[in-house]
C-alpha cells in the first residue's frame, strides 16, 4: 500500500520534493494533497504537479483523513508551528532542515512527537544519498583508521534572497547552509558532542551571520572544522582524514554524487528528472523519502539514520554558535 503523503507549503523547495517523490513508484508514494497559504497558490501547485487536492491554509491539510505524513516546506521560523498542527492531528511529519530556530523548538518538537506517538524527522537529506550511506560503511570497516580530522564547507552567494538575509524569515549561513556542513561532522564522528566549540563569524546590517567558521574539538583530540557563506562560492567539499586514509566527498558535498577514497573516485548518480529542479541535484530527495516509508512500514517514531538527538544535538552545536557570533532570533528570548 502507498505512503498517502501532504505537501505543506506550494514553495520552491515543495516543487523539488514533490518532484523526486513522483521519481519513485506510485504504488509506493501518493500525493494526496497540497496546501498554501493561499488557495490559488495550492490550486496552482497541484494543477502542476496533478495533486487531487488543494487546500488554503495548514488546517485543512491536517484534517484530511486520507494523510498518512506531511511534508512541512516553510520558511525556518514556521517549522515549529506547523510542524505542531499537523502532530496533533495524529500526523507523522518529515520536516524541512533546520527543525527549527532553536534546541528549545526542537524539544518542543521531539514531545509533541512523543506525546501523539508519530513519526518525526528533520528532513537532512543529505544522510540519505548512497553515497554518504557508502561513508558510513568505510569508517565503520575502518578504511581511514581512526578519524583525526573533518573539515566541511558550503559557500554560495544569496546575499540578493530575501529568505537567506532577513533575521525575520530565519536567515544566516549557519542555519540555512552551515547545517549541512555540521550535519556531516555529527555524521562522522557518529553523534558525539564536542567537547569544545569555537565560532567566529561577520554580521549583516540585518542582524544574520553572513559568514561562519566553526572549529569543534572532540574526545582523543579529534578535531573538526566548517566554513560558511552566503556572500561567497565555497569549494563546498568535505575532507574526512584519518590514521591510515583520506575520503574526499567533492563538490557538492550537500548532495553528493562523487566520492574519493584514498585517491579512488566512485560514482553515484542521480535518476534523470523531467521538470526543471530549484536546487542542485534535488531529485536526490527522493532517498529521504524512501526512507520515510520504509520506517513507517516498520512502525518506527524517528529515523535510526536521522534520530531526535542527532537533531537536537545540530541545534545546541547551532545555538552555541549562534551565541558567540551574536546572531540571536526573536525565537530565542521566548
Amino acid at each position: 500500500m502507498a505512503t498517502r503523503w501532504g505537501i505543506c507549503s506550494a514553495g520552491r523547495i515543495s516543487h523539488d520534493f514533490t518532484l523526486a517523490l513522483k521519481s519513485l513508484p506510485p504504488e509506493d508514494h501518493q500525493i494526496v494533497a497540497v496546501a498554501a497559504r493561499k488557495l490559488e497558490d495550492a490550486q496552482e501547485f497541484a494543477k502542476r504537479h496533478n495533486i487531487p487536492r488543494a487546500y488554503s491554509g495548514y488546517e485543512e491539510l491536517a484534517r484530511d483523513p486520507d494523510i498518512e505524513v506531511v511534508y512541512v516546506g516553510v520558511i525556518h521560523p514556521y517549522h515549529l508551528s506547523a510542524s505542531l498542527l499537523f502532530m496533533n492531528a495524529k500526523k507523522n511529519v518529515l520536516c524541512e532542515k533546520p527543525l527549527a530556530m532553536n534546541s528549545r523548538e526542537v524539544q518542543q518538537m521531539v514531545a509533541a512527537a512523543k506525546m501523539n506517538d508519530v513519526f518525526l524527522m528533520e528532513a537532512v537529506w543529505t544522510r540519505f544519498f548512497p553515497a554518504s550511506l557508502e561513508i558510513k560503511r568505510l569508517l565503520a570497516q575502518g578504511e581511514v583508521g581512526e578519524v583525526k580530522m573533518v573539515r566541511a564547507d558550503f559557500g554560495v552567494p544569496l546575499l540578493h534572497i530575501p529568505r537567506a538575509v532577513e533575521k525575520e524569515l530565519g536567515g544566516g549561513a549557519l542555519l540555512d547552509i552551515g547545517i549541512y556542513c555540521l550535519q556531516f561532522i555529527c555524521m562522522v564522528y557518529n553523534g558525539e558532542r564536542p567537547e569544545s566549540i569555537q565560532a567566529t563569524g561577520v554580521c549583516l546590517d540585518t542582524g544574520v551571520d553572513e559568514s561562519m567558521t566553526v572549529t569543534m574539538k572532540f574526545s582523543g583530540n579529534r578535531m573538526a572544522v566548517i566554513i560558511c557563506s552566503l556572500a561567497v562560492d565555497l569549494p563546498n567539499d568535505a575532507l574526512i582524514v584519518g590514521t591510515k586514509g583520506t575520503i574526499r566527498v567533492p563538490a557538492h558535498m550537500w548532495c553528493p554524487t562523487t566520492l574519493l577514497v584514498n585517491g579512488k573516485e566512485t560514482h553515484y548518480p542521480l535518476p534523470e528528472q523531467c521538470q526543471p529542479l530549484n536546487f542542485k541535484n534535488s531529485t536526490g530527495m527522493l532517498y529521504e523519502a524512501e526512507e520515510v516509508r520504509q520506517c513507517l512500514l516498520k512502525g518506527l517514531k524517528e529515523c535510526p539514520g536521522m534520530t531526535h538527538a542527532d537533531s537536537l544535538l545540530l541545534a545546541e552545536v547551532e545555538d552555541e554558535a549562534r551565541r558567540q557570533v551574536g546572531v540571536f532570533y526573536s525565537q530565542d528570548h521566548q
